[in-house]
């Protein structure tokens, strides 16, 4: 029924899939940052975790830094956060707009 609503709606749930996955691997990269960060340990790299944010894992990025509490003060990371939830909204509307032709 919502292929007929909207055409190509397969993607849509292959779509939804990857976003989910991407969050995941998002939440769990900050998890294991935070980790690090408390043990004074080896970090994750702050452009594997934009990379994330980039991918699709912005929401499972902004949850982590919600519950988590983490880079959430860093200024400049929180910019180029914010640049890369942008551009990937703004991809993502692009790709559903060609999806809906």
């Amino acid at each position: 029924m919502l292929q007929e609503i909207i055409p190509g709606a397969h993607w849509l749930a292959l779509l939804a899939a990857w976003y989910g996955a991407a969050s995941i691997a998002a939440f769990a990269a900050y998890a294991l940052d935070k980790s690090a960060a408390r043990r004074h340990a080896r970090r994750v790299a702050e452009s594997t975790l934009h990379l994330l944010a980039l991918a699709g894992g912005w929401p499972g990025a902004a949850l982590a830094q919600s519950l988590l509490r983490h880079k959430t003060r860093k200024q400049p990371f929180r910019s180029l956060w914010w640049l890369s939830v942008a551009l990937n909204c703004t991809a993502l509307a692009i790709l559903l707009a060609l999806a809906a032709r």
